[in-house]
């Protein structure tokens, strides 16, 4: 009953906001870092409204009061999965809605270049020398945020530029750095075609999410390419590299 655990714990969100000097002590603090992580989850997964979300609220009191259920859980449980999956596909389908118009908005700001592969590439300050190749090892400080602007990676926050393989992270990544020199600063804007998918990186982002990159290239390490053992395509791991959350996790059953 864990998805039932934590289906009742994401309720949590509707509940009011404490500021950081209410908490009474350290475990407050951390049953409102689990909620949120929940509610995270259940925003990119069901995506509940204002109303449901009072559901949500009413089943967790019940349940933690051991109160009789207004519906029988054994009936319900097996029915969760198919209803995840439908309220994804409409997830997936708003936010590919909106990435459109966005990405079509943002094709017409100055400067801007759209490619075959459907990346907006904005170029915010020239550089100079060479473009990196998929082969090399860049080193780039960057700020990834959805369209909405809310930030879910920058290594600005975590105060060091980040160093990784060209070729090893997302194709509008890929793409979009080969146009870039040392010092030069530019905006993409990834269709989820070339960022990650329908399947997003939940809780942080939704699945067929546009996402906006601000990057600045600061170095190139050149590379050789690695031994294949035969023709085609390389294996690679599938973003950026962006540290996970921390906060703690969901409770075990």
């Amino acid at each position: 009953m864990r998805t039932l655990l934590l289906t009742a714990l994401a309720a949590l969100v509707a509940l009011p906001a404490f500021a950081a000097d209410e908490f009474k002590n350290e475990e407050e603090k951390s049953f409102y870092a689990i909620g949120y992580n929940i509610g995270q989850n259940m925003a990119s997964n069901f995506a509940p409204s204002k109303a449901e979300l009072e559901i949500l609220k009413r089943g967790l009191a019940d349940g933690a009061n051991s109160a009789k259920p207004e519906v029988t859980v054994e009936e319900e449980s097996p029915k969760w999965a198919a209803f995840q999956q439908k309220r994804r596909a409409g997830i997936i389908e708003d936010q590919k809605a909106k990435g459109a118009a966005y990405l079509a908005k943002a094709a017409k700001e100055k400067g801007a270049k759209k490619l075959e592969s459907g990346l907006v590439y904005i170029e915010q300050k020239a550089g100079s020398g060479e473009h990196p190749k998929p082969t090399d090892k860049v080193k780039v400080n960057y700020r990834g945020t959805l369209i909405n602007g809310l930030e879910f990676d920058s290594s600005y926050s975590r105060g060091q530029p980040a160093e990784f393989p060209l070729g090893g992270v997302v194709k509008c990544w890929t793409e979009g750095l080969q146009k870039m020199k040392v010092g030069g600063k530019a905006k993409l804007v990834c269709p989820a075609e070339i960022a990650y998918a329908d399947r997003g990186q939940p809780p942080r982002i939704p699945g067929g999410a546009t996402l906006v990159f601000e990057v600045e290239l600061l170095g190139i390490t050149a590379g050789t390419p690695p031994n294949m053992p035969g023709p085609g395509p390389m294996t690679m791991p599938p973003h950026p590299p962006i540290p996970p959350p921390q906060t703690p996790p969901a409770p075990k059953q």
